[in-house]
């Protein structure tokens, strides 16, 4: 791939019918980013609203990929990466909005320490609170623990203590795809995310191939910006919990022993055949024939 900036970034941007987050986003790029280190490349997945015609008026400056169809939140950014010039990718929600620079620290961060390949900054939620950006290696075990951590963070003391928990650097298993800081020649390597799946757990599954290559994961709260959380999926949940029930069972056919994809699939026949007798809510029946579809 031809690296034509020195020790630059490339922001990449996937975007989805996100008018209504997108302008603030691109702003907060805008004011807070310096052109001449950094490109920022805007992936369209198809757009029904006026996302697209807003990047090319009003940020001409922006290299915009429109693709066909949508081809998923992963795929998304392997087809920003692919014309990407910069030594690093940062991959940013196109709901999160910058507050000041970030990068100086982040790309400080990362030359300091060659065995580091990903970082996630702080998020925040709009009001200024402390927003979960990490979490456990996904496993049984792992997902009890996740669980726990944003039950706990529901309670503001609770969330306090996590928060003081977290006041300095530190590794960690998984941080969160909304703010995704990743060296370009790792990701290049590892072939991007996989693009089976098309939403969740495929930043978990870049995190563990990271891990799986000898790299460290650091989380880092000394440079932070806001994270609108969950905009992307609000208007289809139905939808998406089953998305999110495929991709979690992908993630454990394809990491995890054979007795935790048993235990998962048992737990979620018992969760969603008692849903769907009660409610005859027709995602659970998706989700029920989904456990039946991987082998």
């Amino acid at each position: 791939m031809n690296r034509q900036l020195t020790n630059s970034v490339s922001i990449i941007l996937v975007n989805y019918n996100g008018v209504d987050v997108l302008i603030d986003c691109l702003n907060s790029l805008e004011k807070f980013i310096p052109r001449n280190n950094c490109e920022i490349i805007a992936v369209d997945n198809n757009s029904q609203d006026n996302s697209v015609d807003i990047i090319e008026n009003q940020f001409p400056h922006i290299k915009l990929i429109k693709l066909p169809k949508n081809v998923g939140f992963g795929a998304g950014n392997n087809a920003g990466a692919e014309v990407a010039k910069g030594e690093f990718l940062f991959l940013l929600n196109t709901d999160t909005i910058l507050t000041n620079n970030i990068l100086p620290h982040l790309l400080e961060l990362m030359s300091e320490n060659s065995d580091v390949g990903i970082i996630g900054p702080k998020l925040l939620f709009p009001d200024g609170s402390f927003q979960i950006s990490f979490s456990p290696e996904i496993s049984i075990k792992g997902e009890f623990a996740a669980r726990k951590l944003h039950k706990d963070a529901e309670n503001k003391n609770e969330l306090d203590i996590i928060e003081q928990d977290f006041q300095d650097i530190q590794e960690v298993d998984i941080v969160v795809g909304a703010a995704f800081f990743i060296r370009a020649d790792l990701f290049n390597l590892l072939g991007g995310f996989d693009e089976k799946f098309f939403m969740y757990f495929e930043e978990s599954d870049l995190c563990q191939r990271v891990r799986n290559e000898g790299y460290k994961i650091l989380y880092t709260p000394y440079v932070s910006l806001i994270h609108i959380r969950g905009h992307s999926v609000n208007k289809i949940s139905n939808k998406m919990a089953v998305e999110y029930r495929r991709s979690q069972i992908y993630y454990y056919h394809k990491h995890r022993p054979m007795w935790e994809i048993l235990m998962l699939k048992i737990y979620l026949m018992f969760k969603f055949l008692s849903e769907y007798l009660k409610t005859s809510n027709t995602y659970s029946w998706e989700i029920i024939k989904l456990i039946f579809m991987y082998k």
